[in-house]
């Protein structure tokens, strides 16, 4: 992989063959790479004076070399003594988060995982070479950010310099729209030209951004030309985003595509001893069975009544049997479907429709904003209790401009599929990020 570390020592070799040995050893032994952009090489030795040194001497033989590697200009950037901590604390950390247990071998494999945990492994081996991207579907709490961070681990291991980006689909988002906003664009993408696994999360939050979408277009054509790997996980395939632009769906079903299914019963229970197991304990038979019956279709939950049972234990030093089972799950599955907040459902209205929730519950009337908020009334309605004036309240409008949103988005409804996909995707994210 060419990472930072592949390109310095290409910059090593090339000065060894320039200069003696003793030069070498004088100034260089104690250098290191630290950071690669798209016109700046920054590398960091320990002394103010080699610093000086190196840049009177050295900087424009490197900048040289640099630029005939990449056929681009290039800078070099020397910091000494304390300025490498302050340099890090301004560089955007969106390197592998370090979560326990996210590895291959804690994955529980069954019917309902298997091709994509095989496809996993197969990128994890040979990254950039077969199966790119690699684009992981389906429902919340099934394991796919599980096998996003374990193909990041590993490739980790085998090779330690490797430059790996971890992005969630709302976080990148963000990213984009504020570099769009400041027409820092081309930094934006630069950010990410020399990455070696790109690992992106819930890859669904882009679909009807339009200008989000065009920035990640050239991230992702600039990764995958170059040879990178891209891992990308969606809680639904490509063919169901409606809003995601053609070409970036060409791309991502141009590559391998696996779904994960709700766990069947041996994998459910597999998985509720495993949990266990690394929880230092081990359930009786008829509990195991209990919770793998009474929870079918999210491990998130299967793991947290195990952590439950694990507290009970500790804690209150009660014998875990089915009552205790039955409680534990009455606390993490409560009765009854996920009623969301009026908060949730303006926040992700707003979000879906890139707003600040407080234009929702304002009294402008751009076009863009009374959809959104006519959308969230209806959100209110069939997802919660609330009354048409509670709702109207939410907004500072009476029931009757609520009855009259309501009509509006029904007939929409009617006539116009998208509104159809709006109201999915908006209450899968209330469901996935809320509910759970």
């Amino acid at each position: 992989m060419n990472s930072v570390n592949d390109i310095w020592c290409s910059i090593m070799d090339y000065l060894s063959a320039e200069l003696t040995s003793t030069t070498m050893n004088t100034w260089f032994s104690e250098c290191r790479p630290i950071d690669l952009t798209d016109s700046r090489l920054v590398i960091y030795t320990p002394t103010t004076f080699k610093r000086s040194i190196i840049k009177e001497r050295y900087a424009s033989i490197i900048s040289s070399k640099l630029t005939e590697l990449f056929s681009a200009p290039f800078e070099l950037e020397v910091l000494a003594g304390d300025e490498l901590d302050d340099y890090e604390r301004t560089v955007p950390d969106d390197s592998l988060p370090e979560v326990a247990g996210y590895t291959f071998d804690q994955f529980i494999v069954g019917n309902s995982n298997k091709f994509a945990h095989a496809a996993a492994i197969a990128v994890a081996d040979k990254p950039g070479e077969s199966f790119n991207p690699l684009f992981i579907y389906g429902n919340s709490g099934l394991g796919k950010t599980h096998l996003l961070l374990s193909i990041g681990q590993k490739i980790h291991e085998k090779d330690p310099s490797a430059k790996i980006v971890y992005v969630k689909g709302d976080e990148s988002m963000n990213q984009m729209v504020q570099s769009i906003k400041d027409n820092t664009q081309a930094e934006f993408r630069n950010k990410y030209r020399y990455v070696d696994l790109f690992l992106v999360d819930d890859i669904q939050f882009i679909a009807g951004k339009l200008g989000v979408q065009e920035e990640f277009f050239h991230t992702f054509n600039n990764l995958w030309e170059a040879g990178k790997q891209i891992v990308i996980t969606s809680d639904r395939p490509p063919i169901e985003m409606v809003k995601l632009e053609d070409r970036l769906r060409t791309r991502f079903e141009g590559g391998l595509m696996a779904d994960i299914q709700s766990p069947d019963l041996e994998t459910r229970m597999a998985i509720i001893r495993n949990k266990a197991s690394q929880l230092g304990m081990t359930l009786p038979d008829e509990v195991v069975e209990y919770i793998a019956n009474e929870i079918k279709s999210n491990i998130r939950q299967i793991e947290g009544v195990v952590k439950r049972l694990t507290a009970y234990n500790s804690i209150m030093h009660e014998t875990i049997d089915i009552s205790m089972a039955k409680r534990a799950v009455k606390d993490v599955v409560r009765d009854g479907a996920y009623i969301p907040t009026p908060d949730v459902i303006i926040e992700e209205t707003a979000r879906y429709y890139s707003l600040d929730p407080e234009n929702l519950k304002s009294q402008r009337r751009d076009k863009n904003i009374a959809m959104a908020r006519q959308v969230a009334m209806y959100l209110m309605r069939t997802h919660t209790n609330l009354s048409l004036k509670e709702i109207g309240d939410q907004f500072s409008r009476n029931h009757t401009t609520v009855m009259s949103s309501l009509d509006k988005i029904e007939d929409l409804l009617d006539k116009k599929p998208e509104m159809n996909n709006t109201i999915r995707d908006i209450s899968s994210n209330i469901t996935t990020y809320h509910g759970q």
